[in-house]
């Protein structure tokens, strides 16, 4: 029964959670990167090179190894997840500026996860030939990512009265989906959670932490104008457990490998709910101040 989960349900629920990310999705919103090119650019920088650098030097510090290792990095690879709209709304961030940085970082990120996978797994499995990245997980992973926002956006195209009505229940289902994805990581690996909960909770939570600083932070020391960092924060600090989770166990055929997605799944809204909190405070005090 595991293996059907994960072999039919893993892959066929995440589908749906793309699909739905693709009928939000027009390719206006691809072009209006142009409209936000330095937030957009130093946005995708800090998701691409600076935060796998920040999560190897947790996996390094906490010593983790192997398939938890390269679990970490298969997590923080992954794009912002789907939730990152809502929670940017909620602190006042440029909602418009996440749709355009999810629809450009779910098409990188096709290039970026297999050279992140195939350089984590030579760095912490190299002994290890179960596991690995051939030429047919690679194209997988591309169908895993990529048809189902195609499939979506079509969709959307063709009939844009039936997507509007869709598009609620849809994300009422990809959270339905994030959840259960979590839970089955945690419940079919709980002997390997416990045996690792001393670095996995702390490691996944200062991830998530560090995730939504830098995403915040860097954006701006740089001049980011303060809605587009806090979108940047969002979609930096919200990384896509289910697709990692996905990855991990129908692509790359490990299940103990999505255990540290599956523990970041459960701690990440915490943080996000109280920089989210926090932000739309500090937003508030901003627009008084200026108004008086």
């Amino acid at each position: 029964m595991g293996a059907q989960i994960v072999s039919i349900f893993l892959p066929a629920a995440l589908a749906l959670v793309m699909f739905g990310l693709g009928l939000s999705l027009t390719p206006a919103d691809f072009a209006r990167v142009v409209k936000y090119p330095k937030a957009a650019v130093i946005a995708l920088t800090c998701q691409i090179v600076v935060l796998p650098a920040i999560c190897y030097g947790l996996v390094v510090l906490f010593g983790l190894n192997g398939v938890l290792a390269v679990g970490m990095m298969l997590l923080v690879a992954s794009p912002g997840g789907t939730s990152a709209n809502l929670f940017s709304h909620l602190a006042g961030g440029d909602v418009a500026l996440n749709v355009t940085l999810t629809a450009v970082n779910s098409v990188l990120a096709m290039f970026t996860l297999p050279v992140v996978v195939a350089w984590s797994l030579a760095q912490f499995m190299a002994g290890d030939a179960s596991i690995g990245l051939q030429p047919a997980k690679l194209l997988q992973m591309f169908a895993v990512v990529l048809v189902p926002v195609a499939i979506g956006m079509a969709v959307r195209h063709r009939s844009l009265a039936w997507t509007e009505k869709m598009q609620k229940p849809v994300k009422i289902a990809s959270v339905v989906v994030l959840v259960l994805a979590v839970t089955f990581s945690i419940v079919g690996n709980f002997r390997l959670l416990l045996d690792n909960a001393d670095t996995l909770g702390p490691v996944a939570l200062l991830l998530s932490v560090l995730s939504l600083a830098v995403g915040y932070g860097v954006p701006r020391l740089l001049r980011v104008e303060r809605r587009q960092a806090i979108a940047s924060a969002m979609e930096i600090g919200i990384h896509n457990a289910a697709l990692a989770i996905t990855l991990a166990m129908s692509v790359l055929g490990s299940e103990p490998m999505a255990v540290p997605a599956g523990i970041y799944g459960s701690v990440m809204f915490v943080p996000a709910a109280i920089a989210a909190y926090a932000l739309s405070r500090k937003g508030s005090r901003v627009v008084s101040v200026t108004g008086a």
